[in-house]
């Protein structure tokens, strides 16, 4: 059993679906149970249909919906060649279920609203690309995730009950193999006990693969990008960026932590707890080694990871009497930054002062400004870059500071950290 993941932008052309496809023929005889995301940018645009909705702007909501239909109905006949297929009735249905949303009255959360329209994006995407498959001779069932991953109520970032959900996944999915080999689901949604759509948060897609991985106890997951593997850093901001063959799940939470955009740490954790390696590979050209991430792997053969976190902000917080930053003050200082949800970067502190790093988020800096008034005097530099690098090699650190003022570092045997003006 393998689970594969295929995200938006493996899905935002005809030929990018054939594509999956191919990939997906080009291992017969297999099980593999696989995670659809939406289409291209098709979340992003049902966030605006959800956002004109609660804004009581209905005609504009309902225009955007048609605007999705109009490309996904394009999409799909474009594909199965005729309208005469009975996935156009399904796609109907689904539209018709967010114009029911559209004609109720918002006087619920907006997370609510959002979750029941933005999860349509995932239905749209599986039920298209498995009726394509059915035509291309990918024979595989497709199945709602909503009556498989039941949630709480946390609308837009909903925490599975893993008891019922592996239950779910016993009874409702593993017979399913039993007649075929392949299976289409979604990613991103889930559904509450009361049957309400719920999403799961950021790389929420990534997640439901690997929860589907622990619970079908998969001999692998593949994560299929537009890009050849894991890189030492982002390709955008930096030239000559390697592409890492092998790394451990611990490194990949690592580099997540300090800000790089990788595999986010809860799609790690189902996978670590059964040692199920993770396979991220490029579906342009799915003959490319591409990256596993496994338990153990040689550190020594990675090249420098690098990670820079633009529109950072060091706040700098002074006792106003005087008295030592002790534990008990800053666990204080702790709490308020936890109460605004503010993620500290890096962290720094003296005798009588404590320094850190943040994004910069001008009304939580103005929140927590008051919030330390009365004890704390607080200064801050904006406009400021946090810089990591683990595994430096010679002169690397101070190629990459060239120029700039360093307001503040830490080291330790693999990391190191600077603040950059």
């Amino acid at each position: 059993m393998k689970v594969f993941k295929f995200g938006g932008a493996s899905l935002e052309s005809v030929e990018r679906i054939q594509q999956v496809a191919t990939i997906v023929q080009s291992f017969p005889d297999q099980q593999i149970l696989i995670v659809i995301s939406a289409m291209g940018k098709t979340t992003n645009e049902l966030e605006k249909v959800a956002q004109n909705f609660y804004l009581r702007k209905r005609e504009i909501a309902a225009q955007l919906l048609h605007n999705i239909e109009a490309q996904h109905l394009e999409v799909a006949e474009k594909l199965l060649g005729t309208r005469e297929n009975p996935v156009f009735a399904q796609l109907q249905e689904f539209f018709t279920e967010a114009e029911w949303t559209l004609g109720e009255k918002p006087d619920r959360a907006f997370d609510y609203y959002y979750d029941q329209l933005v999860s349509l994006g995932e239905l749209l995407s599986t039920a298209i690309v498995s009726a394509y498959f059915n035509l291309a001779g990918v024979n595989n069932t497709w199945l709602d995730v909503r009556d498989v991953f039941r949630t709480d109520d946390t609308f837009r970032d909903a925490n599975i009950d893993w008891a019922v959900t592996s239950q779910h996944v016993q009874e409702k999915v593993v017979p399913l193999f039993k007649n075929t080999n392949i299976v289409v689901t979604q990613g991103f949604i889930g559904s509450t006990d009361q049957n309400e759509s719920v999403t799961l948060g950021r790389e929420g897609s990534d997640y439901s693969a690997a929860v589907f991985a622990n619970m079908l106890n998969a001999e692998s997951q593949t994560i299929w990008k537009d890009v050849e593997g894991l890189k030492n850093a982002d390709p955008k901001l930096f030239p000559n960026t390697i592409n890492i063959p092998e790394i451990t799940y611990s490194e990949v939470i690592e580099m997540a932590f300090y800000g790089a955009q990788v595999i986010h740490p809860k799609t790690i954790k189902p996978l670590q707890n059964k040692q199920i390696p993770l396979y991220v590979k490029s579906f342009l050209n799915k003959d490319l080694p591409g990256t596993v991430i496994k338990e153990e792997t040689d550190t020594k053969q990675l090249p420098p990871i690098i990670v820079l976190k633009k529109n950072q902000v060091l706040l700098t917080i002074t006792s106003r009497n005087f008295d030592f930053i002790t534990e008990d003050r800053i666990s204080d200082v702790y709490e308020r930054f936890h109460k605004l949800k503010i993620k500290i970067n890096l962290m720094q502190n003296a005798a009588i002062s404590f320094s850190c790093c943040i994004d910069n988020s001008p009304e939580k800096i103005e929140q927590l400004i008051k919030e330390l008034h009365d004890d704390f005097k607080i200064s801050y530099n904006e406009g400021l870059e946090l810089l990591t690098v683990r595994y430096n090699q010679n002169g690397l650190l101070e190629e990459l500071s060239k120029d700039r003022s360093v307001l503040l570092e830490q080291r330790s045997l693999i990391t190191i950290q600077r603040v950059l003006k």
